[in-house]
């Protein structure tokens, strides 16, 4: 649990979009989206623009970018008297929970089941429903 919080507080990820007037056309994480050829049409008419100007392309590219923290490193000693309190409790307790059961003897580990020659319960075909 504690990898996977570590993890994911300092992934880093940027989405990509290619946007025609104001809808989405296009999106991605890895690589630049792909365009959807508006831009190069020199016609008067572009039929997912609503505004046309023969020098502005109505098509934008946005980037949105989420930055992940670079340094996680935290003194126990900068916390504060009640957060020292509150993880020292939390760890204490946490620990608590898989504490070893206690193993009880099996009486029954030497045991054999008596020996069936015949499964009379099967053999005359009655069952408890």
């Amino acid at each position: 649990m504690m990898a996977s919080l570590v993890f994911f507080t300092t992934m880093s990820f940027t989405v990509n979009m290619h946007f025609c007037g104001h809808d989405l056309m296009d999106f991605s994480f890895v690589q630049q989206p792909e365009n959807c050829g508006m831009d190069q049409v020199k016609a008067p008419v572009k039929p997912s623009c609503d505004i046309m100007l023969s020098k502005k392309s109505c098509c934008t590219d946005k980037q949105f970018s989420v930055h992940g923290q670079h340094e996680i490193k935290t003194s126990f000693d900068r916390l504060s008297i009640d957060q020292q309190v509150f993880v020292s409790t939390f760890v204490y307790s946490y620990i608590n929970l898989f504490e070893a059961l206690d193993k009880k003897p099996a009486h029954y580990k030497d045991y054999n089941p008596p020996f069936l020659e015949r499964d009379l319960l099967s053999l005359n075909q009655t069952f408890l429903i």
